[in-house]
């Protein structure tokens, strides 16, 4: 069942959304060359706990962590791990969930390790722009087709990038993972219809070369987690955002500048 947001739940939900932004901002200063991915999870699960927030991702489906931390070619779902040291010229996704006072948000950033190569900025400015281009197309009457289609034109036609096809957003709030599902590919104009006080999150994953997926074990772990079928690395930007009479209204965001139009 999709439930549409009334303007309280949105507001309840952007404030959410603004102490999640908080902890990207902060990891700009943490993610350097020489930390451990688990020096990211302490950081992030500290400041949550500190604002009064929860990490929704703990306790979710045997989760343990407050954050999935993925390097290099690790597309999802990667736990943060105190042998995992970050590298000059790594990329770093960091993805956690969010809830305060009930209310859930869901943000995923990619961060430069130190300098990276041309091709690891290329693949960032692609996924980051990607993000956006779905959200461009999240207004009432589109539909979700019109948001995958964006995405994918603009990777794999535009760029020759791969675009993660077994991966996707969702519905958020009540709880973290809602009706619909919204796909990152798709044809324009097919699927559900956007209603104003839909609360979804958009989260391409793009991998330098092929869309497919493995799996991979944490060594002395049993966890299971998503890496780029043929080795090359991957990017992806999420934020959580509100379908309105006015438009897409993003309630993660980090720049207030560059979302202007979407505040």
């Amino acid at each position: 069942m999709i439930t549409l947001k009334s303007p309280r739940e949105i507001e309840g939900m952007r404030k959410s959304g603004a102490l999640l932004a908080n902890v990207h901002k902060g990891l700009r200063d943490i993610i350097k060359p020489g930390i451990s991915s688990w020096e990211i999870e302490e950081f992030s699960n500290q400041y949550i706990v500190d604002h009064g927030g929860v990490p929704s991702e703990k306790g979710f489906e045997g989760y343990k962590y407050a954050t999935c931390v993925c390097v290099n070619d690790e597309v999802a779902h990667a736990i943060p791990r105190k042998d995992l040291i970050l590298l000059n010229g790594d990329i770093v996704k960091v993805d956690m969930t969010v809830a305060l006072d009930g209310y859930q948000s869901d943000s995923c950033w990619s961060y430069a390790v130190g300098e990276v190569s041309p091709d690891i900025k290329r693949l960032m400015d692609v996924t980051h722009k990607a993000l956006y281009l779905g959200i461009d197309q999240a207004v009432v009457g589109n539909r979700l087709g019109d948001i995958g289609y964006a995405i994918q034109h603009y990777v794999e036609d535009e760029n020759d990038m791969g675009d993660v096809r077994d991966l996707i957003g969702h519905g958020i709030q009540p709880s973290m993972h809602e009706a619909p599902n919204v796909p990152h590919y798709g044809e324009p104009g097919k699927g559900l219809r956007l209603k104003e006080g839909m609360t979804i999150t958009i989260e391409p994953m793009v991998n330098l070369g092929t869309w497919e997926i493995s799996t991979r074990v944490v060594p002395g772990d049993t966890w299971e987690y998503y890496v780029s079928a043929d080795g090359t690395p991957s990017a992806q930007y999420e934020h959580t955002l509100a379908v309105t009479k006015d438009g897409p209204k993003i309630l993660t965001s980090q720049d207030p500048e560059f979302d202007k139009k979407y505040l």
